[in-house]
């Protein structure tokens, strides 16, 4: 699998990174033979969260004998200095490890919420304070919703974030005023040397109906579909060192099939199959959370 250099942290990422989101609500068997599908095709970047259910804990159950092979994040949603520093500790103890490689502050989605985690007080000061004493390495920032990019530009320039995870996909690309935003974001990040990684690349439209699989949006299933949005990202963006793979276990080897086979398609035409995608859409249009 193709690596690309996670800006100035400097570890050569995996383009796909394994999202582990996945891994919230099934088996630790489940959880075992997924991590085996995507350790054996490369991946070598495992983000989780907190807040993912037992996520932290299925990674944990194995983390002692594939610390070393593993570019390891996982992400706090406390909004505090005192609730983030003792959430960043439970993670560490939940994945089983003295250290994880970036700590990113989860789900920053808009200013007023920018200003809670940057603030006197706020989540970041606990995170600079994980950094100093060794429990992580690198501090990053994500977020959904379509003003992400724009908060994420601000957050660079209130601080020196070593990461971005931000969405991006046709759908997203499409909307007035996207574009724009998120080129924005881009110039900060290559002025500063930050990673830039993408989420949402395989949603396909918000659940029209029932909820079938365990993403909290629907994502592209058909492998045709799934191949053109990891191109479409991968192929066409060059500033992105990763995709998060969709947060469901069923997928995860077409996905990693998308990225081995995009060579064969190009991001122009990848655009023209995903507006060709029956109900093809922004996730964001409704959140469920």
């Amino acid at each position: 699998m193709e690596t690309r250099r996670l800006g100035r942290l400097g570890h050569e990422s995996s383009v796909l990174v394994f999202g582990a989101a996945a891994l919230a609500e099934v088996s630790q068997d489940v959880a075992d033979e997924a991590l085996d599908l995507a350790l054996a095709a490369g991946i070598n970047h495992l983000d989780v969260a907190a807040d993912y259910g037992d996520a932290e804990l299925r990674l944990g159950h194995r983390m002692r004998h594939i610390r070393d092979r593993v570019f390891l994040a996982t992400k706090t949603g406390q909004r505090d200095r005192d609730a983030a520093w003792a959430q960043i500790n439970r993670s560490l103890e939940r994945l089983d490890t003295d250290h994880v490689d970036l700590l990113q502050l989860h789900a920053v989605c808009d200013l007023a919420d920018l200003d809670r985690v940057t603030g006197p007080g706020g989540a970041l000061e606990a995170a600079v304070r994980a950094r100093d004493e060794g429990l992580v390495g690198g501090i990053g920032i994500t977020g959904h919703t379509h003003d992400a990019p724009v908060v994420h530009a601000e957050a660079l320039r209130r601080f020196d974030f070593d990461t971005v995870l931000t969405p991006l996909n046709v759908a997203l690309d499409d909307r007035p005023g996207y574009r724009d935003a998120y080129e924005a974001l881009v110039a900060a990040v290559r002025a500063a040397d930050v990673g830039l990684m993408t989420i949402k690349a395989f949603a396909r439209r918000n659940w029209p109906g029932e909820r079938r699989l365990s993403t909290w949006y629907e994502p592209l299933t058909e492998q045709d579909h799934l191949t053109a949005a990891c191109s479409w990202v991968l192929d066409g963006h060059p500033e992105v060192t990763g995709i998060a793979t969709a947060g469901e276990t069923g997928l995860l080897r077409e996905m990693i099939a998308a990225e081995r086979d995009r060579a064969g398609t190009t991001p122009e035409r990848s655009r023209e199959v995903l507006r060709a995608v029956e109900g093809y859409s922004s996730p964001f249009l409704a959140m469920p959370f």
